[in-house]
């Protein structure tokens, strides 16, 4: 599907919406519910590809999968990990299958972890390493997906993560809760913590000092989990928001943990009308609606610890930065070359398209504003969700018409997210 988005006239963003489910946290909630051996239900589940990729693989468990209502599912794992051999389909999902590798390595099967084009090409090195020093036996192709893990015993390790990753911290962790012994995993910096607050609710032995994190072998309980809304999904909100004149409006059930609110902070530090009207907690996750409105944004320099608590909204603040007065640099976040696309790369090029002032670098990029986006272009999404959706906020602000082609990708994470931009329109 191409999409032609066109600048908004008139008055701005109005009104009000609700966020739709946290990914990691949907994720996280089926891959676990898995685990307890016992039912249940989850509440607010993402209905995005990927997240049904994890559904599924569930199902491929043994697990039974019922739908109570809209994003209500009950899951039954009495039945879960009983077989001696299991292929899994993860789909586009680097989560499923970098998470599913933690999991399944310490159950005595056989494994196999496939996905589509654009995941096999996709690093798992980071994850496969680690496993190994457990004693995990995996077999793949330069570190790239299929891999094929046959599940043993494992021993516990006290691993030094060379990067702040979820997705690593997350793995280690998984595969230490069935290993006896004490596992540990020590990051640079604190990356998203969504692993150790669901692991906590559902009462694993776990602890946190600093960076590092210890677990224990553990027996999940059977506990329901409500998912918050997914602040990832928000920053695209929240950058159209601040950029398109005349808006004010409200994002409800916003997902705060303070490992992912790094989009928050930046925005604030930018000049950004951002405000939290309401907070509580939900299932040991901080949740709140935040309040946005057109602001006068200025220049900053985005770098060290704070990467990991945004890396994921860093192409959506390159549009905002492109209408923000001074420069903008982003540094330390090679990692995105590592996405599903390499997204320094096709984002300089996208952006630059629509008249951004954009310079790839090494680690990141500089972006010079204000600028006035001529827009009048054809842009590709590289089968990227996160940049057709970050193209499509700064098409809002084009002069002329912008053409997003495959913007379907969208629906890899996203599917409401046009639905939701009409009602503030």
């Amino acid at each position: 599907m191409n999409l032609k988005v066109e600048r908004l006239k008139g008055q701005g963003l109005r009104g009000e919406i609700v966020i739709p489910s946290d990914k990691s946290v949907s994720h996280r909630s089926a891959m676990f519910a898995a685990l307890t051996g016992g039912v249940v239900e989850v509440k607010n589940f993402s209905m995005g590809a990927d997240c049904l990729s994890t559904l599924n693989i569930v199902k491929t468990l043994g697990c039974d999968v019922e739908f109570l209502a809209d994003k209500h599912i009950k899951i039954d794992a009495s039945n879960a990990l009983k077989k001696d051999i299991y292929k899994l389909d993860c789909g586009n999902s680097g989560t499923s299958m970098r998470l599913f590798s933690g999991i399944m390595a310490s159950y005595e099967t056989e494994t196999t972890l496939f996905g589509d084009e654009s995941l096999s090409n996709r690093p798992m090195k980071r994850v496969i390493l680690p496993l190994e020093l457990m004693g995990a036996k995996i077999k793949h192709h330069n570190f790239k997906a299929p891999l094929v893990i046959q599940g043993k015993e494992l021993f516990p390790i006290d691993y030094k993560s060379p990067i702040a990753s979820a997705q690593v911290k997350s793995c280690v962790l998984l595969a230490g809760l069935n290993t006896c012994g004490v596992t540990k995993v020590t990051e640079p910096c604190v990356s998203r913590d969504h692993t150790e607050r669901m692991l906590k609710y559902l009462g694993a032995d776990i602890s946190i000092n600093g960076t590092t994190t210890a677990v224990k072998k553990s027996k999940l309980e059977p506990k329901n989990i409500t998912v918050c809304g997914d602040i990832s999904s928000a920053a695209f909100f929240l950058v159209a928001g601040a950029i398109v004149p005349e808006s004010d409006f409200v994002i409800k059930n916003v997902g705060l943990n303070p490992t992912r609110t790094g989009i928050i902070d930046i925005m604030k530090s930018m000049g950004a009308d951002i405000e939290i009207l309401s907070q509580d907690e939900v299932c040991n996750e901080p949740v709140g609606d935040i309040r946005i409105k057109t602001s006068q944004l200025k220049g900053t320099t985005i770098e060290g610890e704070i990467i990991p608590r945004l890396i994921d909204e860093l192409p959506v603040i390159a549009v905002l930065a492109s209408q923000a007065e001074g420069t903008t640099i982003v540094k330390d976040a090679a990692d995105l070359r590592n996405k599903e696309s390499d997204r320094i790369k096709c984002l300089v090029s996208e952006l630059t398209k629509l008249g951004v002032d954009i310079e790839e670098t090494p680690d990141g990029f500089i972006v010079n504003g204000k600028t006035n986006l001529r827009g009048g272009a054809e842009v590709e999404c590289y089968h990227d969700h996160r940049l057709a959706m970050s193209l499509y906020v700064a098409g809002l602000v084009c002069e002329q018409p912008v053409v997003i082609n495959e913007f379907q990708w969208v629906d890899i994470s996203f599917p409401e997210f046009l639905g939701l931009m009409n009602l503030l329109h």
